[in-house]
């Protein structure tokens, strides 16, 4: 895996691995852009208008990153903290040129990948 401190992703063999930090029942859906937490992690926060309930949150947090970052939904996949604010999702990539492009996607939206 490719990635920093500085930012919540990393690059992998099968894609993107992103750290999230989920807010549900929010005013609005978006995204926040980096916050680094207590323990020195970076992760990039989401807001969405869901509640976390049965996984309606979830759903939600993974097609406010499709769009954000131009993807299907199909290839945002949870794969850790389903029941947790903080999760992981996997965006799929083909091959190493797309995940480089998705980590480019990403840190355009978070502001240039600049911690809050």
């Amino acid at each position: 895996m490719t990635g920093d401190a500085e930012t919540a992703w990393s690059t992998a063999r099968d894609g993107v691995r992103l750290a999230v930090r989920a807010t549900p029942r929010a005013a609005r859906d978006g995204i926040d852009g980096l916050m680094r937490l207590s323990d020195g992690r970076a992760v990039l926060c989401v807001r969405v208008r869901a509640v976390a309930d049965k996984g309606a949150a979830n759903a939600a947090v993974a097609a406010v990153l499709a769009a954000g970052l131009g993807l299907a939904k199909s290839d945002v996949r949870l794969v850790a903290g389903s029941t947790a604010r903080l999760k992981t999702f996997l965006l799929a990539a083909r091959d190493d040129a797309d995940a480089q492009a998705i980590a480019a996607r990403l840190a355009d939206i978070a502001g240039g990948g600049q911690l809050k």
